[in-house]
């Protein structure tokens, strides 16, 4: 394929430690190397993509980048025989945007084995209405139904409901029959929680117990992005065999609990990476949210922006102000 020039989003460190954010123009010929050349026409927004934004070097060690860990679009080119040009693909986290230069940008390039066919029952726009964020929920609740989560059971807390991942789970949850508790510090996403399907919506203070070792038996499962006092409190609530799920933290990285929940209500809780996920998961967990998973509400859950409104998105989701789901049309 000739050299094509397209816009990006670049992040540069124009300073020691002091990074400046804009739309620049570049070429495919700059991409890094990869077997497929996909031209983007959704991306999504991600904690981690404003992380990268503003230099968390645990997150991109390298500058000028491009961030952008979601991308759904068709492929320009491939060296590789498992695709063909005009096939519709995604590409969620691996390397993608963190060190790799990402898919907030018109074109990307990638490793054959970051690429799915987009699943059946899934348009490239609602691919990214789900993204790594329902990747994520999606691989959270699968595990609790693996581990014999019943609808029967009891409430499923959800917190940080408001998130890209949280509300995800709640809508997802709802649709496969579950009872959500969501938690939110948020009092006025009340409605909007409820309109995803939670059967209840909680403030952090009903929910956070710092001083009693263990609390009465609430949850038959958890779905947790927040850590910290929120995760430690969950646990202490968790009934007997329920499993605790944790992807996240932005409450704190720190758990500080003691081990009854473990050893007197034998309370499993397991950790959710979407980054590294094997492909085989990843592939049954994409066609899951395709079918029997989708919600009908996932229109409602995301808002369209542009490529020129990503840079003050971002610094939105630094300082806990977005809700629900951002995807970024590029064509």
């Amino acid at each position: 394929m000739s050299e094509t020039q397209f816009r990006a989003l670049v992040v540069e460190e124009s300073e020691p430690k002091k990074y400046v954010t804009g739309i620049k123009t570049r070429s495919t010929s700059d991409l890094p190397a990869g077997e497929v050349l996909v031209r983007v026409h959704y991306s999504a927004l991600n904690y981690k993509d404003a992380l990268s934004s503003v230099g968390n070097k645990g997150v991109t060690r390298n500058y000028p980048h491009t961030p952008g860990i979601d991308a759904a679009g068709v492929v320009a080119s491939s060296e590789h025989p498992d695709f063909s040009e005009g096939d519709e693909v995604l590409v969620t986290s691996y390397d993608l945007g963190m060190n790799t230069d990402g898919a907030l940008a018109e074109y990307i390039r990638v490793p054959a084995g970051w690429v799915i066919p987009l699943p059946e029952g899934l348009s490239l726009k609602q691919a990214m209405m789900f993204g790594t964020a329902g990747l994520t929920a999606g691989l959270m609740i699968n595990t609790l139904v693996e581990n014999g989560l019943q609808a029967d059971q009891g409430p499923v807390l959800v917190t940080g409901a408001t998130g890209g991942v949280g509300s995800l789970a709640v809508a997802i949850l709802a649709r496969a029959g579950y009872p959500v508790s969501a938690v939110t510090g948020k009092p006025e996403a009340a409605d909007f929680l409820k309109s995803l399907g939670a059967s209840e919506v909680l403030g952090r203070d009903e929910i956070i117990d710092t001083e009693r070792p263990m609390l009465k038996e609430r949850w038959a499962g958890v779905v947790d992005v927040v850590g910290g006092d929120m995760l430690a409190s969950a646990l202490k609530a968790t009934r007997y065999g329920g499993t605790v799920t944790c992807a996240g933290l932005v409450g704190s990285p720190q758990l500080n609990t003691s081990v009854f929940p473990f050893i007197l209500r034998a309370v499993s809780l397991v950790g959710i990476d979407s980054a590294e996920c094997p492909m085989g998961p990843r592939k049954a967990v994409w066609n899951k949210l395709a079918g029997e998973w989708k919600p009908e509400c996932l229109e409602t859950l995301t808002t369209e922006i542009t490529l020129d409104q990503v840079e003050e998105k971002l610094a939105g989701l630094l300082q806990g102000k977005a809700r629900g789901h951002y995807v970024v049309k590029l064509t």
